[in-house]
């Protein structure tokens, strides 16, 4: 059996924020977890624990929001990596995908222009700069990659070897893991949107 086969590679959203509940998005903007969305972090922790990762590489986006959910599910000595940053969500920047849609008529992150913000290209070209960073290294160390929504879908469908458009396959929750890795060397989803089990 390859290496490759027992390689992992983990993406962890941020738990719940005030904007997340009310499905705005939320690229630059630096909220906070809820209460709720602590107690998903934390939820995290066993969840990631019952993996038995290989000596994990932790790398979060810069936002708090990221950085905090790493802490509280127990991730030490996480690396922040710019490139984990959520999408730049420009001039739609705390709107939710009706509101845009009312000037955008039928708009999605995916398939429209965001004014003022990254394009899909852009994001994908993020994304393959991540993956390429990390790849090496997971015959020997299994990693996670703590960030965001629409990134995190970004990089499952890169990971897959789709095109940046199909992140809108692989629907996220906040608090979720995704498991990535290899069957007889071949990139694979293992496990989607995991969610941990709280107690609020």
């Amino acid at each position: 059996m390859s290496a490759l086969d027992d390689a992992r590679l983990v993406l962890l959203r941020h738990g719940e924020t005030t904007w997340s509940t009310q499905h705005k998005h939320t690229g630059r903007s630096d909220l906070p977890l809820t209460e709720h969305g602590e107690d998903q972090a934390r939820a995290a922790g066993p969840l990631l624990a019952a993996l038995k990762l290989r000596d994990p590489l932790v790398f979060t986006s810069p936002r708090s929001r990221a950085m905090r959910t790493a802490e509280l599910a127990g991730l030490t000595a996480a690396t922040v990596d710019a490139d984990l940053a959520e999408w730049d969500y420009g001039d739609y920047e705390g709107l939710t995908t009706p509101e845009i849609r009312e000037s955008a008529p039928g708009w999605t992150i995916w398939t429209g222009t965001v004014p003022g913000g990254e394009s899909a290209d852009a994001v994908r070209a993020r994304a393959d700069r991540v993956l390429d960073s990390v790849e090496p290294v997971l015959p020997q160390r299994d990693i996670v990659l703590v960030g965001h929504g629409h990134f995190s879908r970004a990089l499952i469908a890169r990971w897959a070897e789709f095109d940046i458009r199909e992140g809108r396959r692989f629907a996220m929750s906040t608090g979720a893991l995704t498991v990535l890795g290899y069957e007889h060397e071949t990139r694979t989803v293992l496990a989607h949107n995991l969610v941990p089990i709280t107690t609020s």
